[in-house]
This record gives C-alpha cells, structure tokens and sequence, in this order.
C-alpha cells in the first residue's frame, strides 16, 4: 500500500483569525486590567488627596470599554467584561496560591511579597465586583443612548456611559473596602468623591483621542463599514 502523503495533505492547517480588530482590543481590555488591580496596592498621597495606584490605568479600562461597545456592541462588550473578571480572579487565585505555598530554603521575601501581592479577600471583592458592575453599566448605557442617536453624539454615550459605570465602580468598591476596614464617614466620602472626580475627568480629558481611536478602529473593521 502507498501510504505517501500529496503535498496537499502533508501541509499544516491552522485556524484562520480574521481581519477583525477585536481580540487585540479585549487583549489590552484585560492587560489593563490586571496591571491596574496590581497597582492598586500601593496608596499614593498628594497633598490632601489620597488613592490607589490603580488609578493611574484604570480609567482607560472604561475607555477601552467605550470602544468595544460603540464598535462592537453590547454582546461583544459583556464577553470582554466577563473575560476580564474572570482573568482577576484567576489572577487573585494565583497569587494566593503562591502565597500560602512553602519557601525555598533562601527565599526571604515572603513578608513583602504578602504586603504586595497578598490576598487581600475584601480588596479583591471589592475590586472585581465594581469592575463588573461599573463595566457592565457602561457598557449598557452606551449601546441604549447609541440605538437612538446611531452615529450622532458620540460625545455623549461617551460622557453618559462614563459617568454611570464609573459612579457605580467607585460605589461599589469604596463600599466594600470602606465596610471592611472601617473608614470613617470622612474617609469614605473622600475616597469616593476623589475616585470618581478623577476617573471622569480623566476620561473627559482624553475624549478627543478616544474620539480618534474610535474611527480609526471602525475603519479598520470591514464589517463596521459595510454597515456604515
């Protein structure tokens, strides 16, 4: 029996990507994500402001998540979303593992290496579940106001879908955290009004990139603009 292969045969196969933009989109969704939520162990005075090291990324991860639901929809959105809430647990999980594992004999790091990357149960609720929350309200708000202005005002699905996601992120999390280690009434209202104030303003402030970011990805999505 001849059992030698044609060339057609013997060739490899590999699943074909498409053209589509999106999974590079949700790849720097999650990056952001996870980068944020390792930084917000560290909190960072500045004069009388105080606020965690995530802020510094965070609030692009509701930028990122503006594209995906103006460009994707809503769908689209909550599959990232959901993805990168998973992606933080998995995360959390890990670094809890690693955590309670036992030592080398010449490691002698386990006590920093639990002031930063320890498992903190009531910042890691806090932190996944306002993601979740503010995510999925963004994501929501945008689609809805998008339904009735199609490709008109963009600025404010934008500025709408913002201040509703982020309101109840910062909610949610300084709630949780506030609860858990008892913030005084001061404290937690500080701490809430900060957040938000920063991510908002932020987010306004690079409105005019998120605008071109935006058109640029709908340009580049065939599908987008055989809709369009």
């Amino acid at each position: 029996m001849d059992t030698t292969e044609s060339p057609a045969e013997a060739r490899a196969h590999f699943a074909v990507t498409g053209t589509s933009l999106y999974p590079y989109v949700v790849a720097v969704f999650v990056g952001l994500l996870l980068i944020s939520n390792i930084g917000a162990t560290k909190f960072i005075a500045l004069g009388p402001l105080t606020f965690d090291g995530g802020a510094l990324l965070f609030p692009l991860t509701y930028i990122i998540g503006d594209i995906l639901s103006e460009v994707y929809g809503l769908r689209a959105a909550r599959r990232a979303i959901v993805l990168g809430f998973a992606m933080a647990i998995l995360a959390a999980a890990t670094f809890w593992l690693i955590q309670i594992a036992p030592g080398a004999d010449f490691w002698e790091n386990q006590g920093a290496y639990e002031a930063i990357l320890g498992f903190v149960p009531a910042i890691v609720l806090a932190s996944v579940l306002g993601f979740l929350v503010g995510q999925l309200l963004n994501a929501y708000v945008l689609v809805r106001i998008k339904e009735r202005t199609r490709e008109r005002r963009l600025w404010l699905r934008l500025v709408s879908s913002t201040l509703v996601g982020e309101f109840a992120d910062t909610l949610v999390f300084c709630t949780i955290y506030g609860l858990a280690f008892g913030l005084a009434a001061g404290e937690f209202l500080n701490y809430l009004a900060v957040g938000f104030a920063y991510k908002v303003t932020v987010e306004v402030v690079l409105l005019p990139v998120t605008y071109r970011v935006i058109a640029w990805v709908k340009r580049r999505e065939p599908t987008y603009a055989l809709a369009s």
